[in-house]
Formats: C-alpha cells, structure tokens, sequence
C-alpha cells in the first residue's frame, strides 16, 4: 500500500448495475456510438501536435462531444473555473471523468502509468502532456508532487482524482493529501468538481462505473448500450491559496460529502 495506491470496496459484482438484456436493435445504436467515440479520440490524436494553438472552447467542446457520442447527456452547473495555474479535484466514477472534467477547463490530468497502455486513449494521453505517476513506487512521491507544482506555476492547469481509485458512485473515497501539496508550494487555487451519473428519470446509476477487475471495454459497452444516461458536473467555488494551513486541511475542504441522493445505500450494494 502506498500513498498512490488507496483501495475502494466497489466491485462490478458488487456495485455495478448489470444491464437488462440488450436487445437486438440496441446493438447497431452501440456499435454507432462507440464508433463515434473513436473518430473523436482519433480526431483528438491527430490534434495533438498543435497543442495550446487550439481554443481552450474547442477542447471543451471536443470533451463534451465525447460523452454525447457515448450517449450521455452532460449537465454542468456552477461557476467557471478560473484562469491561471489551478488545481482541479474530484471524485472518481468512471473513464467519462477524464473528458468531463476537461470540459470544466482543458487541464494537464495527473494519471496512473497504466493509462498509457489503454487503446488509443493512451495515446492521446500521452499526446496531451499528461503527468504519469508510478503509484507502486513511493519513493517517487516528491518528484511527482514537484513535477505538479512546477507546471501550476507555469500557469498550468492540472486535473487529478485524489481518492486514487475508482468508486461506484453510491459512496466514495477520502480525498488523499499528497496532491495538495503541489498547490499549496505553488500558490494556486483548488477547483472542486463533483461528478455523478443519473438516468432520464432521476434515480442515481452505477453503470458507467469503472471499478475493481471490471475491463474498459465491459464499462464501454455498459455505457453505450444504456438508455437516458446523464452526468451532472457541479463545479463549486475554488479554495483560495492560503486558506488552508496544510494539505490534510486543504484536501478536506475541497472533498464534495454529499452524495447525489442514491436510490439504495453503498453498504446494501457491497453487501
């Protein structure tokens, strides 16, 4: 166990609602939006080489197109985030966090090194200045943090999950501190982001969770076979630098508590 490495009960046994039996003439609707995903992250590669030239509203657009062609409806509310080197926190569900987040403010994400291994996502991950961290190797810790802390004061917005794994949604993880330290070494604001995933009719959904042995490509399917699937992105006021005197203090105050009122408690789930 390292500071990196934090474990979440969730299971896709456990946790992840199983979809109802896919019928015939869902199945070209998925294999539709799935191809779209892949166009926009191929477009998104073959983009890359042209960096900060492209409009930070493109790229917000770009990430939002994402979830669409997935078929997921996204909502977000709040303020904007602000310019200059920001940190941006949040809660954890799903691979549709990273271009979620992104559509709050393009960011450099802070991500575990298997990412660059995922098909094509790696790629463009890789592509887009994300900072990698080792999460086996505690050692690395202070370089990783010092990394964070020099692009934040470059002006640089980066993007993390500090609870450090993936929960289904119906609960979730402490926010871990080590990240905050960056922040506070370079004098820049916390944005917290809460993330979380309804259906058409309200009521709270683990499907497009990613969690435990589940495989992206089973989350993906999950996600493109399911019908009236929203994210609800609630951007809340930034922490100010030096309203915190430390980074346990700072990582508590920037954690979103509430849940978003889930139908069946993450205890009755696991259970």
């Amino acid at each position: 166990m390292s500071a990196w490495l934090p474990t979440a009960p969730c299971t896709p046994r456990a946790c992840v609602e199983a979809s109802a039996a896919v019928r015939a003439r869902a199945v070209p609707r998925a294999v539709l939006r799935l191809t779209g995903v892949l166009l926009l992250l191929l477009a998104g590669i073959a983009l890359t080489p042209f960096g900060g030239r492209i409009p930070a509203s493109l790229v917000r657009r770009w990430c939002r197109w994402i979830a669409r062609a997935a078929g997921v409806r996204v909502r977000i509310t709040g303020a904007a985030a602000p310019t200059g080197g920001l940190l941006l926190v949040a809660n954890h569900i799903s691979w549709l966090d990273i271009p979620l987040l992104a559509a709050v403010r393009p960011a450099r994400m802070l991500a575990k090194t298997e990412v660059r291994r995922w098909p094509l996502a790696g790629a463009l991950a890789a592509r887009g200045g994300t900072l990698f961290i080792d999460r086996d190797r505690l050692r690395a810790l202070p370089d990783t943090v010092a990394r964070i802390a020099g692009a934040l004061r470059e002006g640089a917005a980066v993007a993390a999950f500090p609870e450090g794994s993936t929960w289904c949604g119906r609960a979730q993880g402490a926010f871990r501190p080590a990240v905050f330290q960056a922040a506070l070494d370079a004098g820049v604001p916390v944005q917290p982001v809460r993330i979380g995933y309804r259906l058409r009719d309200g009521t709270a959904t683990t499907a497009p969770a990613y969690v435990g042995e589940d495989t992206l490509l089973a989350s993906l399917w999950r996600v493109a076979t399911a019908r009236g699937l929203i994210a609800e992105v609630e951007v809340r006021a930034p922490v100010p630098p030096g309203s915190s005197p430390d980074r346990r203090a700072l990582a508590r105050s920037a954690q979103p508590r509430e849940a978003f009122a889930p139908a069946r408690t993450h205890t009755a789930l696991v259970a």
